[in-house]
């Protein structure tokens, strides 16, 4: 029998595909929420969805719902990083089981909340960790699990995304709101990190601005340099030629790994994980919570020891400084 879904944050970047999945895992849609009203792709999925711009009236639908004996099954949380707490803990009295976008939370302490708030209402919070669904990351990790015990492995991460200057009057150029760069656009890349190579031994973060992240970690299986950005600037220069605007590498042992593709399907594959009950809970998330964490609050030590060579290039202006 189809599942009843509500979602919470309907017109962001990543919404389609949370309503993409809901239908092709054969399930429906019956409420989504936004405060902004500029959702019309719910309509190429699911055009009879009640929509509202008002948690009060949404909240108010959802209990009608349940009062004329509609539940609902899963709540998916699409909002701003900052609001994830909230939302998925008004799934959780909803009665419901409650899909969550990456960051879970921006804090581990809201980890532990949410922990006791599964304990009392006995359903169950999953991340979105798309990265652990992904072939190529599957297959890398079998290989290190197959490696001889005490190989360690040199690891170059790389992820460029480029952002424009809307970023930063939006809630991600807010720190408070999305965490910053390592948090907001890095997560689910250091949970893959831990997931292939273990546990952190090591955290040093070289740099973190406004548009940029860099540091080493030391895992139980790897010394990885990494790299992340929104500035365009950092994007090869072949990439740029291109008018390409995003990159992503991942080298292990000097040779490319290649991840670049089949991105697409990954949160319909997520879905079905956790209809069958092979979702991520809340303790597989909290390990690149805790990171990010720490990496947020770290004072950068500047470039010295092994870093990413791309820390090298010139820190891009802050466009309110233009």
């Amino acid at each position: 029998m189809p599942k009843n879904f509500a979602l919470i944050g309907a017109a962001g970047f990543v919404a389609p595909r949370h309503m993409k999945a809901i239908r092709e895992t054969g399930n429906r849609l019956v409420a989504a929420i936004d405060k902004n009203d500029s959702v019309g792709v719910i309509d190429s999925y699911f055009p009879e969805a009640d929509f509202f711009v008002e948690f009060e009236r949404f909240d108010r639908h959802i209990e009608k719902l349940r009062r004329a004996g509609t539940q609902i099954d899963y709540v998916s949380v699409c909002s701003p990083n900052y609001l994830h707490d909230s939302h998925v803990r008004f799934g959780l009295r909803q009665g419901a089981d409650v899909i969550c976008e990456k960051p879970l939370v921006l804090n581990p302490w809201n980890v532990d909340a949410l922990e006791e708030k599964c304990r009392e209402t006995g359903r169950e919070v999953y991340n979105i960790l798309q990265l652990r669904l992904h072939p190529s990351v599957i297959a890398l990790r079998e290989k290190v699990r197959q490696a001889p015990p005490g190989a360690v492995f040199d690891v170059e991460l790389t992820y460029i995304t480029a952002r424009g200057h809307w970023y930063y009057t939006s809630w991600k150029g807010d720190l408070a709101k999305s965490g910053g760069i390592a948090t907001n656009i890095g997560v689910h890349f250091f949970d893959m990190l831990q997931w292939v190579f273990g546990e952190v031994r090591e955290n040093i973060v070289h740099l973190h601005t406004h548009d940029r992240a860099a540091g080493y970690l030391e895992l139980e299986r790897a010394r990885a340099r990494w790299f992340l950005s929104i500035n365009a600037e950092t994007l090869p220069a072949e990439l740029k030629a291109k008018g390409a605007r995003t990159y992503r590498s991942l080298k292990v042992g000097g040779e490319e790994f290649e991840f670049s593709g089949g991105f697409d399907e990954l949160h319909t594959r997520s879905y079905q994980a956790i209809l069958n009950g092979q979702g991520f809970p809340l303790a597989e998330a909290r390990p690149a919570i805790e990171l990010v964490h720490v990496i947020r609050h770290k004072k950068p030590e500047g470039l010295h020891g092994p870093h990413h060579p791309l820390a090298e290039l010139e820190p891009g202006r802050h466009p309110f400084e233009l």
